[in-house]
């Protein structure tokens, strides 16, 4: 077996970070074609596949994940002669999470990170889905609910609470319901039944089975919105809704749905320094906002 060339091998590296090849051509400034040719080269080089098609895109092999772990060291040593002597943090890493995760818990806890690696670029994809199989394009993801995953690690981050909420204003035109049995006389506010793919968002509907919907929305910033805005009563994260002193929260004693997230990440991913530092990042703003996410401000 012959030695990879060792712009080859960056050039793997590009391809199962985007899962596509004129993707990756773009991003490092070079066509199509010559990405196919590289790819061919370190193919012939190594004895072997690096890459297979899979549904999303481009997947790496056995040999390919090999491969990446050494195109990492190569993207760091690279970093370095360009004058990276402080031994701060490069490179590109990219993340899929829930909208609210993504806004709440990971943009604050990589802005901290960036300020003191402002080489080192994140990437968030926001999508309340099932863990991906193929995780193609993404470094790693964070999840609601344990995920069944193959080839990755999944490791459980921490929990948040449900609870459900209305607005001042409707409270005052419509009362304040004193149990269950009045609360399914109002309107829900939650995910689009039809379209909900993650199995334990699916808990907080059947406790309240009787209740007919009145706004939903795959997006959980919509379904804070409407409640605030009086179209019902909300199912919504208590670290998104304690936030705002116009929502008040119903039944706590009842009603709180709690949710773990996790964190699902391929190991050879683990390996690269970058990858490493923003999940230690993440695990860390987790932790810190346990009162927030576990809704410990009380309730009505």
């Amino acid at each position: 077996m012959a030695a990879p060339n060792a712009q080859d091998l960056l050039v793997l590296r590009a391809v199962a970070q985007t899962g596509r090849f004129t993707t990756a051509a773009d991003s490092l400034g070079l066509n199509h074609t010559t990405v196919s040719r590289r790819i061919a080269a370190l193919e012939k080089a190594l004895g072997g596949h690096v890459l297979s098609r899979g549904t999303g895109g481009w997947e790496l092999t056995d040999l390919g994940r090999r491969a990446a772990d050494a195109a990492a060291g190569v993207a760091a040593a690279v970093a370095q002669l360009a004058g990276d002597d402080g031994g701060a943090l490069t490179g590109v890493v990219r993340m899929s999470a829930t909208d609210g995760f993504s806004a709440f818990i990971a943009a604050p806890a990589f802005a901290r990170l960036r300020a003191r690696n402002p080489r080192l670029s994140i990437e968030i994809v926001a999508a309340t889905r099932r863990a991906s199989q193929t995780r193609t394009g993404l470094d790693f993801e964070v999840v609601v609910g344990e995920p069944q995953v193959h080839r990755a690690e999944a490791t459980r981050l921490g929990a948040y609470v449900l609870g459900l909420y209305a607005s001042r204003d409707y409270l005052e035109e419509h009362g304040t319901p004193s149990d269950l049995a009045e609360v399914v006389t109002h309107p829900l506010v939650y995910f689009i039944d039809s379209m909900l793919q993650v199995d334990s968002l699916d808990a907080p509907r059947r406790l309240l089975p009787a209740m007919r919907d009145a706004l939903s929305s795959t997006n959980v910033f919509v379904h804070v919105e409407a409640t605030r805005t009086g179209a019902g009563l909300g199912l919504l994260p208590c670290f998104m809704a304690d936030r705002h002193p116009d929502l008040v929260r119903l039944l706590p004693g009842l009603v709180a749905e709690q949710l773990d997230y996790w964190l699902v990440v391929r190991p050879d991913a683990l390996r690269q320094p970058a990858v490493a530092a923003v999940v230690e990042a993440l695990r860390e703003g987790t932790q810190a906002l346990e009162p927030q996410l576990l809704g410990r401000s009380g309730g009505v």
